[in-house]
Parts: C-alpha cells; structure tokens; sequence
C-alpha cells in the first residue's frame, strides 16, 4: 500500500534537505532565505551525487516517512506498523523498522534488529559516508553491538526514528555515540524477493 504524503511533511522534508551546512542552518532545519525551488534542487543534488542508485532509493524512501510516530518495535518492509510491548497502540516504526523499510524499498532486504543490519553489507570509513548508508549508533560500548540505526542523507544529516514520543525526523549525523557505517550490499545482504545468502 502506498503511503500518500500531506503536502506540510513534503514541504518540511525539502525544506530540511535544502538546509545550508552552515551550523545556525543545520540546528535550525530551515532553508532560510532560500526558495522552496532552490531547496528541492540541493536536496536533488545531495542524492543524485549518491554513488549507489539503491541508496538514493533507500534514503528517499526514509525522508518520505518524516513526521511518522516512533513506534518500539514497529513498522519494517510493508511500512508504519504497530509495535510491541510501549509501541502496541502506536503505528510507527522503531529505528531499524524504519531502515528495513527504506533498503526494502530499494530491493534489499538487511534484517530487523539493528544487530542484523550492523552485519548487512561492508563497513565504511566515516569520511566516505553516502546518501543510504547504515549510520550506527551504541550507548552502551559493553553491550553485544550497536543500539540505535539510521540512514544518512548526506556527509551531516541523518533521518531515523530516535524514540518514543518522538517522529521520524532528520537529525546531525555526529553524535558523541557513534559507533559506525554500514553499506548494504546485495552480496551481503538479502535481496527482496531472492533466496538467503
């Protein structure tokens, strides 16, 4: 089922991709001075200068969801869905729902769990992050892998669903918890629709 976009979501997502990346720009999710025209084509730019089309897709398909309720273990392939146990009367997405969703739309499939997609495709250095990357976060260094996920924009900004209460929004990519980049690749990862690898 395709999910229609109210016109303010659409508006407030090219607004925040448009955004300078000056640092008064980014804290404030504007564009500014600038037109709603110059702001479609830098969010334009910003993803067709993805080296992966399936990254452009994925990343284009989490934007999308901006404004969709944080919802604890909801949402995945199919979209928004309710979640379980603090999620079981929101229809969301949790974090990795929300990365399920996006790769699933373009063709890939990187598992549920922030643990299964912290092993879905290659690593990737910081400084070569591209639109569609798996950017990983951990609170708890101790703990058996990453604990928060989200899909860069670009080299600054990242869309993910960051917790209860909260909604999909796009957020600085730096945080002091970050613990890495991943690359879903379809040799790594499960294509929809394939068999396992």
């Amino acid at each position: 089922m395709k999910r229609t976009q109210p016109p303010l979501a659409t508006a407030l997502a090219l607004t925040i991709l448009g955004a300078m990346n000056s640092t008064p720009a980014l804290a404030a999710h504007r564009c500014g001075a600038h037109s709603p025209d110059h702001c479609r084509m830098a969010a334009e730019r910003a993803l067709d200068a993805a080296r992966s089309p399936a990254g452009a897709i994925a990343v284009r398909a989490a934007i999308e969801m901006i404004g969709v309720p944080y919802s604890w273990g909801g949402g995945g392939v199919n979209g928004p869905g309710y979640g379980v146990g603090r999620g079981a009367r929101i229809r969301g997405f949790d974090c990795s729902g929300l990365t399920e969703y996006a790769w699933a739309r373009a063709g890939v499939l990187i598992g549920t769990t922030t643990h299964e997609q912290w092993r879905s495709g290659v690593r990737i250095a910081r400084e070569d992050v591209q639109p569609g990357d798996l950017v990983f976060y951990d609170s708890d260094r101790s703990g058996s892998g990453p604990d928060h996920v989200a899909v860069a924009v670009d080299a600054t900004r990242m869309v993910h669903a960051p917790y209860t209460g909260a909604l999909v929004r796009i957020d600085p990519l730096d945080r002091r918890t970050f613990r890495g980049i991943v690359r879903p690749s379809e040799s790594a990862a499960n294509v929809a629709g394939g068999e396992r690898a």
